[in-house]
């Protein structure tokens, strides 16, 4: 496979990243580079781990989680986008992506956004695909797409109030959980 094909791959699996980051920009209008940077790194490592993770675990791993894995992705979005829109409606101090972001959250949503990565790691390894540098590729573009969102995402964010920020940014999550799961059923 070429490397066109698979930045074009690694593309389409960073759709959810770029749509989470953005979520996070608009709801979290004074994130430092320092934040942006570990969204990104967690997005992007989550990505190409999740990737490598599937060519290596083969059809274990498929047969393990790949009959929930949309499952698990939209329960995790969901939940979380059900919290902000909660907090921002109740009007809560505690709103999911207006304090900093805990490792506990960022690390939810690397994972919400990178199932998809664990089956197509798999089929690049069932065919027998060099994995290595096609990991690399879909960790960086996840990682860039992320850092795109998030300052986006903040830059769009300045023009809405806090409350509304936090309501777009839980309906963004809901929808890519609803996304994810009518795409797998």
């Amino acid at each position: 496979m070429d490397l066109i094909s698979v930045f074009l791959i690694a593309c389409a699996l960073a759709i959810d990243c770029l749509a989470v980051s953005l979520s996070i920009g608009l709801c979290r209008k004074e994130t430092s580079q320092a934040e942006i940077f570990k969204i990104g790194l967690f997005f992007g490592i989550f990505q190409a781990g999740m990737t490598l993770a599937g060519a290596f675990c083969g059809k274990f791993l498929a047969e393990l989680i790949g009959a929930i894995d949309h499952w698990i992705a939209f329960g995790l979005l969901c939940f979380l986008g059900v919290r902000m829109i909660w907090e921002a409606a109740r009007g809560g101090e505690e709103q999911t992506f207006t304090k900093k972001l805990n490792l506990k959250t960022v690390t939810a949503l690397a994972v919400a956004t990178s199932l998809d990565a664990l089956a197509v790691g798999l089929s690049f390894g069932l065919i027998g695909h060099e994995i290595a540098w096609t990991s690399a590729v879909i960790g960086i573009v996840a990682f860039l797409a992320s850092e795109i969102g998030v300052n986006f995402g903040k830059k769009v964010g300045k023009n809405l109030s806090a409350k509304w920020a936090e309501i777009a940014g839980g309906i963004v999550l809901l929808t890519i959980g609803c996304k994810i799961l009518a795409e797998h059923l």
